[in-house]
């Protein structure tokens, strides 16, 4: 079973997004699609053979950026669903460290599985997890901030 027909909170909140890693417009982007499953912020992924670093692994680069867009994802939906914004903000990586722990293969679908960690003001620190099966084969942290009016990046979602 794969999960190509969800529609995540990227095509909700910022259907006009030209992020490489999640945004809807960009045609030549990975545009995950991210959704809440209870307490878990989810996004599955099936690799495109472009995205191999070499035959059978999926490049680091490519895992670096499901991770940094789903993570802030998860940053920008916490903030809205703890009403601490009247909308979901935009919100910008302020850090984030990927863990490549084992090699992720190609062939098969993703899932990667956030929560924040931690929510202080317009901030949100976040952990994650990618899962090839039942194996974890990267993690990740990152601290995502809410930006406003007069930030480069505060309409990008527009």
């Amino acid at each position: 079973m794969t999960h190509e027909n969800i529609i995540g909170v990227q095509t909700k909140y910022a259907p006009k997004s030209i992020c490489f890693g999640c945004g809807p417009a960009n045609t030549k982007g990975l545009r995950i699609q991210s959704t809440w499953e209870n307490d878990d912020f989810v996004l599955w992924f099936t690799p495109k053979e472009e995205h191999q670093a070499f035959p059978g692994v999926i490049n680091g680069g490519i895992i670096g950026t499901l991770f940094d867009c789903h993570s802030n994802w998860c940053a920008a939906t916490t903030l809205f669903k703890t009403e601490r914004f009247e909308s979901v903000p935009v919100t910008v990586t302020a850090n984030f460290t990927v863990n490549l722990l084992k090699p992720t293969p190609f062939g098969i679908e993703l899932k990667v599985i956030a929560h924040p960690t931690k929510v202080e003001g317009n901030k949100v620190w976040t952990e994650a997890k990618l899962y090839a099966g039942d194996t974890v084969t990267a993690t990740c942290t990152g601290l995502f901030i809410a930006v406003k009016e007069g930030h480069p990046a505060y309409h990008r979602w527009d």
